[in-house]
């Protein structure tokens, strides 16, 4: 029974981030990537910050400094997804935004100089073949600014996801603390870049707007950090990634269902062979890592998927 209910949140999670595409498309369409980032991540902030105090968080010198950082890389991810949502479908970006799974191993492989095995590289080579009829429209062509937009956020967040990992590993922070300050970042940034627009959209938005970007400050921050830091901490890695794996998958379904996207016959070629050399690619790259004796993080899942410590919110490594 334990099992199953962490299943069903882990997988409510990942559903969760599938949805997040086509809720931040419908304002970004709207608003402005820009004024639609600061409110998420300043009510995510505020929201998480009610949290760390009623927990009694730590949050010392080592979670401002790093999360100071890792919040602009941060933000630098999410400035790219969503400017990317506004010139390509929600399901495209779904789809191609998966390819971190493949490209965070790589990252960190060029990091500490442990290759992976050639059959990890002629997946992610499928998966470029892949991507190449997503967004082919049905032939082939250069992708759009939007899809390479989103393929460079998936760069930037492999790059990001590395980052952290080495980060926990090597030093004891609170990951709520942390999140926190990330957050805050994230919305300075934002605030900075566009004040007007953003205060614009605070007096503006309707109850209907609102209610989206609480659904992605809530649901798709909030909820979906302290639902996986809970979940992983009863599963394996392995399961807990599978299981989060899926959200591509959930944002096909969200884009076709809720969004009339379309994908064509090349589209859906494209995003099998985009999603079955993905986890083909994952699954490869959990078997090379249980052969090194050394302990490493799983790359295919989120630095919060670390094993925690007594406290069950400080990361350490994996014994």
């Amino acid at each position: 029974m334990r099992d199953r209910r962490v299943d069903a949140l882990l997988l409510a999670v990942a559903v969760v981030w599938g949805s997040s595409y086509l809720a931040a498309k419908v304002l970004v369409d709207v608003a402005g990537a820009l004024p639609v980032l600061a409110l998420r991540y300043a009510v995510a902030a505020l929201a998480l910050g009610a949290v760390v105090v009623a927990t009694r968080a730590r949050l010392g010198r080592d979670e401002l400094r790093w999360g100071l950082v890792l919040g602009l890389s941060q933000a630098a991810v999410l400035l790219l997804e969503t400017f990317g949502l506004a010139g390509t479908t929600a399901t495209n970006a779904g789809l191609l935004i998966s390819t971190t799974i493949l490209l965070t191993p790589a990252v960190e492989g060029l990091v500490t100089r442990s290759w992976l095995p050639p059959s990890f590289f002629a997946a992610a080579l499928v998966a470029v073949v892949g991507v190449g009829l997503l967004v082919g429209g049905g032939g082939w062509r250069v992708p759009g600014g939007g899809d390479l937009l989103v393929l460079a956020a998936a760069l930037v967040r492999a790059a990001h996801v590395t980052a952290i990992g080495r980060v926990t590993r090597r030093t004891p922070l609170d990951l709520r603390g942390l999140t926190l300050v990330q957050l805050a970042v994230g919305a300075a940034v934002a605030l900075v870049l566009a004040p007007a627009a953003s205060l614009d959209l605070v007096r503006s938005a309707t109850p209907a707007q609102w209610a989206q970007i609480a659904y992605l400050a809530l649901g798709c921050s909030v909820f979906a950090f302290l639902a996986q830091s809970w979940a992983v901490r009863r599963t394996s890695a392995a399961r807990a990634s599978l299981l989060l794996g899926t959200e591509p998958l959930w944002a096909v379904v969200c884009g076709l269902a809720l969004a009339g996207d379309a994908l064509g016959v090349a589209g859906v070629a494209g995003a099998v062979l985009l999603l079955g050399a993905t986890f083909a690619g994952q699954r490869i790259e959990t078997r090379a890592g249980a052969a090194v004796p050394a302990p490493r993080a799983d790359p295919g899942v989120p630095p919060a998927h670390l094993v925690r410590a007594r406290t069950g919110w400080q990361d350490r490594p994996r014994e």
